[in-house]
């Protein structure tokens, strides 16, 4: 920093100068109709001008610069408070006042952000304020200004501080820790032990035995029979490792708002607490995107980094307001699951036209694998059904809103008929529901 940046470009008169020297006016110009007051001008302008200088270089020639810093995660969960932190330090022997604006994000959309703190003398002082993100990406933090005043507070003094920060926005995963799922535990002891049918064929050799009452004949080994005289059986144990994928619908229906994010969003956030709970579970987890074709696949793995690959390809994932492809999805979950598989699609249908359309489709994923639609109910419709009704157009509102909801009781209906199996939730319970709902059909082994 050069001199004058230094020295001129920092230097800024504070308000309580300008009023000060606002009554120095008042006191001349008093002096033109009482005399008296000329000689009281006078003094008080020199009083002023010395505390201006003493106020200059006690900032400006005392100590080192403030000394700041920003302190925050590198990655953010998306829809989640986020803390952001700014640590500094007073070089000056005395206390000051601290006027800090950091230059935030542009998605943030703010431009008035101010903290402000008063620090002791050779002190240190830390600031905290919390960021919600409703995009996912990467948030670009700007400069931090740092203004600087004594408590003679007539002068401050600027500080730059270049310190930009990049935070990538991930899919949320600080909600993780908060939501109370459903475990098999409790889904037995709520239940009873209970034999449950087996759809599939879901069982791995363990070992051969003896034979004991209750073991099923089909089971019975015929060659260790032999060998050893006596009957001996095969013993399966339930297959632990099963195929789970997640399907987000990325069409344009996903752009719908609510809380100020995306359904898209919240299927993503519902993914990532899925994958979370099928590898909890030991079941490989996979992933497909697609809208007018099919964008992401990542294919079904219960290696320890899945999650991060999970996370990595929802980072960026966005909406293309296109109409979205059920036929291409088929074709690709034909071609790149072989395996008979749970699949969680989380999509969106307003009416039973659109549903119709994607039936045939539907229906034969439905074929090959245990298809789970996952949609969402409209609560914006909700409350303008329970409104009440003053006008005209409260009356139009409600009708349009009844209609709707309708729709969306004739789409579930219309799911069952064909043997479709779906869940119809709102956006903020999708990410326990569609866990338990997972949890639901591992406990019964429906896969």
């Amino acid at each position: 920093m050069n001199l004058i940046d230094k020295y001129i470009k920092s230097f800024f008169l504070r308000q309580r100068f300008y009023v000060l020297a606002g009554l120095a006016i008042l006191l001349f110009l008093s002096a033109f109709f009482i005399p008296a007051l000329f000689t009281v001008a006078k003094v008080y302008i020199g009083v002023l001008t010395l505390l201006l200088l003493a106020d200059y270089v006690l900032l400006f020639f005392t100590a080192s610069p403030f000394t700041v810093q920003r302190i925050t995660a590198e990655r953010w969960s998306n829809g989640d408070p986020n803390d952001v932190r700014l640590r500094w330090r007073n070089p000056y022997a005395f206390s000051c006042h601290a006027r800090i604006i950091d230059e935030l994000p542009e998605q943030l959309q703010v431009r008035n952000f101010v903290l402000e703190q008063t620090v002791q003398g050779r002190a240190r002082a830390t600031a905290l304020y919390t960021i919600r993100p409703t995009e996912r990406g990467s948030y670009y933090f700007g400069r931090i200004l740092l203004y600087v005043a004594s408590n003679i507070g007539l002068v401050e003094s600027r500080l730059i501080i270049e310190d930009e920060t990049v935070v990538k926005v991930f899919p949320s995963f600080a909600q993780l820790r908060n939501k109370q799922l459903l475990s098999h535990n409790t889904t037995i002891a709520s239940g009873g032990n209970r034999r449950v049918r087996r759809i599939g064929q879901s069982m791995e050799f363990e070992q051969i035995k003896d034979y004991v009452s209750g073991d099923d004949i089909r089971t019975i080994n015929w060659r260790a029979t032999a060998r050893k005289g006596g009957l001996m059986v095969n013993h399966y144990v339930d297959e632990k490792s099963q195929q789970v994928f997640a399907i987000i619908d990325k069409g344009r229906l996903m752009k719908m708002p609510f809380a100020g994010l995306s359904l898209l969003d919240y299927a993503i956030n519902s993914t990532l607490a899925l994958s979370t709970a099928c590898l909890q579970k030991q079941d490989k987890f996979g992933l497909f995107t697609f809208s007018k074709s099919v964008n992401t696949i990542v294919p079904a793995s219960k290696a320890v980094r899945q999650r991060d690959l999970i996370m990595d390809a929802l980072y960026k994932e966005e909406t293309d307001f296109l109409e979205s492809n059920f036929e291409s999805l088929y074709l690709q979950v034909r071609q790149k699951v072989k395996q008979r598989s749970l699949l969680l699609l989380y999509t969106n249908f307003e009416t039973v036209s659109g549903l119709e359309r994607q039936l045939p489709y539907l229906r034969s994923l439905a074929k090959h694998h245990f298809l789970v639609i996952i949609f969402f109910e409209n609560t914006i419709l909700e409350k303008l059904s329970k409104a009440s009704v003053n006008t005209i157009e409260d009356v139009y509102l409600k009708t349009v809103a009844d209609k709707f909801m309708y729709d969306k009781k004739l789409i579930v209906k219309e799911l069952q008929k064909h043997g479709l199996n779906s869940l119809l939730t709102t956006p903020d319970k999708l990410t326990t529901d569609s866990v338990n709902k997972y949890l639901e059909l591992k406990a019964k082994s429906v896969i």
